[in-house]
């Protein structure tokens, strides 16, 4: 590579930084600003103080909405990570041109944005008594990120070597045995990936949670910093809140990092 294709891809990798980072940096010099530090956005806070973020805790309701996005972020991605393992196996193990038409029918539900699902989705909800309540948002979220967990172990199912499949057929074990004792202990460092790029969206997750938990006790952490933005806006706190939020989701990241990275590594190398 030229030393001017080197320079684009230098630059440009230093504007994609800078995107994602220039955000960040004005969260975090807000959340230590007082509320009547009136400088620029982009000036450090003359001194730092904690208040935006004790008042973001006791005055928003950060504790039930941070249980409320655990609880649907978690039951959400074992969804995802149960169905998504055993239709992978199945669509990688009978790959026919049906079976690929699936695949295919599956990863186009990814191109619909889930905002313009709102209003058949409230109606039925609302037939159903769903709306306000943990079960639909759970399932609405996993079924939304079914696709890219299917799409990620199809493919990485497909370079597991069918001959295994045949010996513990022979041992006499059934299809379900072969998927829990043969398939299913090698799919480690896949489902980390599973998990981190599924549970990141649902953390994040604002459309659902906006129209479809309309309590203040059933809030999610978006809907909650969203909270802060009425007819006054509080961008102190709402910015000590995001950080807060964030933490969970960037420990748990840190957590699966290595068995993250694995599994892209083995998806790459096989």
């Amino acid at each position: 590579m030229r030393w001017g294709k080197r320079l684009l891809v230098f630059l440009t990798s230093l504007l994609i930084i800078a995107l994602h980072m220039i955000p960040i940096y004005i969260t975090v010099v807000a959340s230590f600003k007082d509320i009547r530090d009136f400088s620029s956005k982009w000036v450090l806070p003359q001194k730092l103080v904690l208040d935006n973020f004790r008042m973001a805790i006791h005055d928003g309701g950060f504790y039930t909405a941070l249980v409320n996005t655990g609880l649907i972020t978690a039951l959400s991605i074992l969804i995802v990570v149960i169905v998504g393992s055993m239709t992978g196996y199945v669509l990688a193990r009978l790959d026919n041109a049906v079976t690929r038409g699936v695949l295919l029918a599956t990863l186009g539900v990814m191109m619909v944005p889930s905002i313009s699902l709102v209003v058949p989705l409230y109606r039925t909800l609302l037939l159903i008594n769903g709306i306000n309540t943990y079960w639909a948002v759970i399932l609405l979220c996993a079924t939304y990120q079914l696709p890219l967990g299917i799409f990620i172990y199809t493919n990485f199912i497909r370079t597991v070597p069918v001959a295994l499949d045949e010996a513990a057929e022979i041992d006499g074990c059934s299809q379900f045995g072969t998927y829990l004792r043969v398939i299913l202990p090698q799919l480690g460092p896949v489902t980390a990936s599973v998990m981190i790029l599924s549970g990141v969206k649902i953390y994040n997750e604002y459309v659902f949670a906006l129209y479809f938990l309309q309590s203040a006790d059933r809030r999610m952490i978006t809907t909650y910093v969203s909270s802060f933005f009425h007819e006054v806006s509080y961008i102190n706190q709402a910015s000590a809140a995001a950080l807060l939020g964030a933490l969970p989701i960037i420990v748990v990241y840190l957590v699966l990092q290595k068995w993250f990275i694995a599994g892209a590594m083995d998806s790459a190398v096989k």
